[in-house]
């Protein structure tokens, strides 16, 4: 005991005030171990007991997988309330679409739905909210500003119990690249490098531009979102680019962690829950497929991993299922389970993407109640943290929905 004394003196000079607590599961009343708790914008985390110790500050930010986050001024009992989104899609263009909205919050009301992803750094670059940021005036990516309060919609969305989730587009970036030429993927003969889009993308490995990123990150978490989600968190997937290094795999995941593990430290004021989306043979793969995405390197610095395992997307199938849009079920299931393998995680640390648009490359069948279901029960059985559907023309039904 006199040993424990002065060791918890030692930390107190060394740190100062202290302030210690248990993180609780609300529902149940047990301990939850490994729970995040932030404080003077550090990262910590709960022993086996749910129980920690930090230096004192203001506001205690708490999390954990699985859970909600939560803020207190002070230690002692913390609970947090068990949470699995189960989200729909929705562009910033349909977010703001009083038809389209009113059609996401019907299937709230009447279905399993009880999340929302949205855009807010869009698929070319543009910015859906008047940002602080004086880059996105300079390069046009202000052109189209569709949220005139973003605060108040996201605070709107929380009073209806939603869970909202900030899709960040990370490095596909028209405007960025046009005004930064030099901050681009090129070509192997020196011009820039345009996707089959005509888009540009920034050089993931230059770190110049990440600020940029992040700062419009950083601004959605201010505004109350609860997850921010990184898209397009990858090198593009082509042969014939170069970056500013060396196009191999280990600069290449070097380049993609390492911008997550910023991203990571940047949001950490915040309390947000942090997520990147990953393509969906990443999970098959143990190389990073030429784009910097490998499981087991992205994992650490990620609240939850999301593959996109949308049965049309995979062309070659996957072992012992040739024909994807015939194996809805074991497609998700399989691939999830092959990425829990490589990532030594939890289960609960992934989300996937699930398809609800109709298929383009097998057999042209619509993905109605049964294929999303199949989706939706292949997540559920392995034991993710919810789902999530992509119909990029934001059209849902209640269909394969509870």
């Amino acid at each position: 005991m006199k040993a424990l004394a002065l060791l918890v003196g030692f930390i107190t000079l060394s740190w100062g005030a202290l302030i210690s607590g248990t993180v609780y599961d609300k529902s149940t009343s047990k301990p939850i171990a490994d729970a995040i708790v932030i404080s003077g914008n550090k990262e910590y985390r709960t022993d086996s007991n749910g129980t920690f110790i930090v230096p004192s500050s203001g506001i205690i930010g708490v999390r954990a997988i699985g859970y909600d986050r939560k803020f207190y001024k002070s230690g002692g009992k913390m609970y947090l309330d068990p949470f699995t989104p189960k989200a729909l899609y929705l562009s910033s263009f349909g977010a703001t679409s009083t038809k389209i909205m009113g059609n996401a919050k019907n299937l709230l009301q009447t279905t399993e739905i009880n999340a929302f992803v949205i855009d807010i750094k869009m698929d070319r670059g543009q910015i859906a909210f008047k940002t602080d940021n004086p880059i996105a005036n300079k390069i046009g990516a202000q052109d189209l500003i569709l949220f005139r309060d973003m605060k108040k919609f996201v605070s709107d969305l929380h009073k209806e119990k939603i869970y909202v989730i900030a899709r960040i587009v990370s490095f596909k970036d028209t405007p960025y690249v046009t005004a930064n030429p030099q901050y681009g993927v090129h070509t192997t003969d020196g011009s820039l490098f345009k996707d089959k889009e005509g888009l540009y993308w920034i050089d993931a490995s230059r770190k110049e531009p990440r600020k940029y990123i992040l700062s419009i990150a950083e601004e959605a978490a201010a505004a109350g979102f609860d997850e921010i989600q990184f898209d397009y968190v990858r090198f593009p997937d082509r042969k014939g680019i170069k970056f500013a290094v060396e196009n191999t795999q280990a600069e290449r995941v070097k380049a993609i962690s390492g911008f997550l593990e910023e991203a990571r430290r940047t949001l950490l004021p915040y309390n947000v829950f942090v997520s990147a989306d990953i393509f969906g043979y990443v999970s098959w793969n143990d190389a990073d497929i030429d784009i910097g995405q490998r499981v087991d390197a992205l994992a650490p610095y990620v609240d939850y991993l999301s593959p996109m395992l949308y049965p049309s997307g995979f062309h070659m199938g996957i072992p012992g299922y040739p024909n994807p849009v015939e194996a809805n079920y074991q497609i998700v299931k399989q691939s999830l389970d092959q990425a829990l393998k490589k990532s030594c995680t939890s289960s609960k640390a992934y989300r996937p993407w699930l398809q609800a648009f109709r298929d383009y490359a097998f057999d042209r069948r619509i993905y109605g109640e049964k294929e999303i279901r199949e989706q939706i029960a292949a997540s559920e059985a392995f034991g993710s943290c919810g789902w999530i559907l992509w119909n990029p023309r934001n059209v849902y039904t209640q269909q394969g929905l509870k």
